[in-house]
């Protein structure tokens, strides 16, 4: 594992605790590697734009009928694919936002998701092209939601993710942030001891 892709989505930028667990979590990472290098876009400090009509229509012009603004347009989105394309291994901060992802994340995400880049429909249905990477997901919440009906998060995180065929993915839950101090710290052991537990050799 020497390229890791680092995606931090908190509002909070650095000061997310999402973030703070992906900084102890690259550090033990980098115990690990002789050779190491972390490439890091924070969503929020440089937001993604939403994909939106002006976006589609810019992927469906023949490439020699585009205008600048459309070119600028599919130039940005394979930006963002060309850094997931070179990682080994992704580090995705991802915090719990009513429910879900914080939007610029599921922007991120729409902008990755790209038919004939980073998966192909053959006749047996959709086929990841990204394959052969590791993900880890660092989810913090204020309440309690692993494994209940209210954890809309992580099984859209999965489905996209192997959609593209990242297959090896790991959650990091750090929940009950917002439930007292006692909640909060044992949410953050349990992170922690998870972050362990992942990298055990």
């Amino acid at each position: 594992m020497k390229n890791i892709l680092r995606i931090d989505s908190s509002l909070f930028q650095e000061n997310g605790v999402s973030s703070q667990l992906a900084d102890e979590l690259i550090s033990e990472l980098g115990k690990r590697a002789s050779d190491f290098n972390v490439v890091t876009r924070s969503l929020s400090h440089d937001r993604v734009p939403h994909i939106d009509a002006d976006w589609i229509n810019a992927h469906s012009t023949a490439e020699d009928q585009r205008d600048e603004g459309q070119r600028n347009k599919v130039a940005y989105s394979r930006e963002l694919i060309n850094e997931v394309q070179n990682a080994d291994a992704l580090v995705i901060g991802a915090p719990m936002y009513n429910f879900s992802v914080p939007s610029v994340l599921k922007a991120w995400f729409d902008h990755i998701t790209q038919a004939g880049v980073t998966f192909t429909y053959t006749s047996e249905g959709p086929h990841g092209l990204l394959t052969g990477k590791t993900a880890y997901v660092i989810t913090t919440r204020g309440g309690q939601h692993k494994d209940k009906p209210t954890d809309t998060q992580i099984p859209f995180i999965k489905t996209i993710l192997n959609f593209i065929g990242i297959n090896d993915v790991h959650v990091i839950y750090a929940e009950g942030l917002n439930m007292g101090d006692g909640a909060r710290d044992q949410g953050l052991a349990d992170a922690r001891q998870s972050i362990n537990q992942l990298l055990a050799v």
